[in-house]
């Protein structure tokens, strides 16, 4: 019965994996290009805890009387680390680092009044967060939650002034309360910097957004993000629509691309069904799927070409046509469809062409009808019609994808350095990665454009130490 239920188990799991819908596109990031964003979260970070606020401190121990306010966080000497967290997600640790206040002190004892600025310093600070990363309803990455805990070990402050010694009598009260109410803020600071503003940032990732009036593109994952010791990989549908009906797509039989490398910051895969989705949409959605070329708009090469094929059936018509102006009609019969080999990449083209002359004042007379299919690759291709079908067929698809398509990244960050190579079914682009402003500036640009629809207000209750 056991063997039984082990074997069912396997099966529907086997079913299950059968079932799953393979990835159009594919990222993986790797522990380089994570360790080329530890610099732009640390600052981002430092940025977030320079804002703190903490609310004016009274209290009274014997004969004093003591009011601290308008503390501020003047420096932060953090020392970071930025890694992947497997199963979870990103681990953001803080260790050994320091923060230096400043705050404003008005302290009366017996008929004695003073005040003036304290510097203070917090020492041995260490702060431990984790970010849950998930695909939310939407097909977006999303940080789910944060799990986050910081320590400060100890808290100083200088003291100067006639009732300096004075002061040092109640420098252990003032640096633990400080101590608690700084310690209690830092975790509610990170916890909106990662739920609101980066979730903000993360927004900016294309999901399903228009291509161009033609078509869209669907980059909406399709299963939470898979985080390993050294990289986070992510599926993405990766499909192309056509926007007059979108629920007409292709099925994708594509294989799923494969990711073994890890030199570069980045990988993007893309799978033969990436592009076949784009080429049948445009297809379906606008594209050109006739067109008809007289000798006065062809190019020259075309029509030297045309010319020099047909000139045994125009002498054999009739000489004279070889001074009238020739016609070709080419129209795309069904999608073009790629094909990814380790050798390369192709698009199959199928056409209807007919070449024809144009007497002045007469019918026009046919010179040749056929039925053909084109590959086009980097290949130099053989054979006039192959030839003329190139330079006929690939600007007419060209015109409609020439405007590219955004990758799943978010604004402000970039490719560069790419390297492509060519496997069976996909392609891999291996790049490192470039951020063309600083993590802070994209988000506050983001905040402009679209102010956050919830703030999380930072409050301490002093009574508490």
């Amino acid at each position: 019965m056991g063997l039984l239920k082990v074997s069912v188990i396997f099966l529907l799991s086997l079913i299950t994996m059968t079932l799953a819908e393979p990835p159009g596109c594919k990222i993986r990031i790797t522990d380089r290009g994570l360790e080329m964003l530890k610099a732009e979260t640390k600052r981002f970070v430092e940025g977030e805890l320079s804002n703190i606020t903490m609310p004016e401190m009274r209290g009274k121990e014997g004969r004093f009387q003591y009011t601290i306010k308008d503390v501020k966080i003047t420096e932060l000497n953090l020392t970071s680390d930025l890694r992947f967290q497997p199963d979870v997600g990103l681990l953001f640790e803080v260790q050994n680092s320091s923060i230096t206040l400043n705050f404003q002190r008005r302290i009366l004892y017996w008929l004695f009044y003073d005040e003036g600025a304290i510097n203070a310093s917090a020492e041995g600070v260490n702060i431990f967060t984790v970010l849950h990363l998930i695909k939310d309803q939407d097909g977006r990455l999303k940080i789910s939650n944060i799990t986050c805990n910081a320590f400060i070990t100890k808290m100083r402050a200088r003291f100067s002034g006639t009732l300096g010694r004075v002061y040092d009598f109640i420098g252990t009260l003032l640096t633990t309360g400080m101590r608690f109410v700084l310690n209690k803020q830092i975790c509610p600071a990170l916890n909106h910097a990662a739920l609101v503003l980066v979730n903000q940032l993360l927004e900016t990732v294309p999901v399903r957004t228009e291509v161009n009036s033609y078509v869209g593109i669907d980059y909406s994952l399709l299963n939470d993000p898979v985080v390993t010791e050294t990289s986070l990989d992510m599926d993405f549908r990766g499909m192309f629509y056509d926007l007059k009906n979108e629920n007409d797509t292709l099925v994708n039989n594509a294989v799923n691309p494969v990711l073994r490398e890890y030199d570069r910051m980045v990988y993007l895969a893309l799978s033969e069904y990436f592009f076949d989705s784009g080429l049948y949409s445009y297809f379906k959605g606008g594209l050109q799927k006739q067109l008809l070329l007289n000798s006065f708009q062809m190019p020259k090469d075309l029509e030297m070409l045309l010319r020099t094929t047909y000139l045994g059936k125009i002498m054999m018509l009739d000489p004279a046509f070889m001074e009238h102006p020739l016609s070709l009609e080419l129209e795309v019969t069904s999608p073009p469809r790629s094909t990814i080999k380790t050798s390369g990449a192709m698009v199959a083209v199928n056409c209807n062409v007919k070449v024809l002359v144009l007497p002045p004042g007469k019918p026009a007379v046919q010179l040749s009808s056929l039925t053909m299919e084109g590959n086009f690759n980097l290949i130099p291709l053989q054979g006039p019609l192959k030839t003329m079908l190139q330079i006929s067929a690939v600007p007419l698809i060209n015109n409609y994808i020439k405007r590219g398509v955004q990758i799943p990244l978010p604004d402000g960050m970039d490719f560069i350095e790419e390297v492509v190579e060519y496997h069976n079914g996909y392609i891999i682009v291996g790049a490192n990665l470039h951020f063309r402003t600083g993590l802070r500036e994209i988000i506050e640009r983001k905040l402009r454009a679209d102010p956050p629809r919830s703030n999380t207000e930072l409050h301490s209750d002093m009574t508490q130490f």
